[in-house]
């Protein structure tokens, strides 16, 4: 099936403001709504998911702990429509919350996805290098370590994924 360029452009409109709703609210399940019952997500380090039921116990699981819950905007720096396939490919902006001295804090992905009609997606993937979020979330829990933003969960976190994350220049991934 083909679609208009326009009926592309309004659903990924419709895809960018439904994610911030979910980041703004914390739920997760708006984002998941935007996804066909039997769509694929392709996530490059944590897996494949099949169908709307993996990608939500996914979503919810990632984006309701950090980092994903220290993430409060996913913006799009730029996307390219290919109307005869239905496919968006963007990239995404991920953006960490001030860590208390106003510095931004960001890593980029590539996310493909196939519209599917009426605002839904039945594909996505996200391509990125795990280690750019790794320096991301390192760099980050140090000013907000130094700022006196750091929750526990986040500090606990940092301890079991990241060690040593505490000490600039540390590049293990988590």
């Amino acid at each position: 099936m083909t679609w208009t360029r326009e009926e592309l452009e309004t659903a990924f409109r419709h895809y960018q403001d439904t994610v911030q709703r979910a980041a703004d609210t914390g739920d997760w399940n708006l984002f998941v709504g935007l996804f066909t019952e039997d769509a694929h997500y392709n996530e490059h380090s944590y897996g494949f998911f099949r169908g709307r039921e993996e990608i939500r116990a996914w979503a919810l699981r990632t984006m309701g702990t950090f980092p994903g819950n220290a993430m409060p905007g996913f913006p799009i720096a730029w996307y390219v429509i290919d109307a005869d396939r239905g496919w968006i490919v963007c990239e995404i902006r991920n953006l960490m919350r001030d860590p208390g001295d106003g510095s931004l804090h960001e890593a980029s992905n590539y996310t493909k996805l196939h519209y599917a009609g009426d605002n839904l997606w039945s594909l996505e993937e996200d391509v990125y290098n795990p280690l750019h979020f790794h320096r991301l979330v390192t760099g980050w829990a140090r000013a907000a370590d130094a700022h006196g933003t750091l929750r526990p969960d986040e500090r606990a976190w940092l301890e079991r994924f990241a060690p040593g994350w505490s000490a600039p220049g540390t590049t293990r991934p988590a």
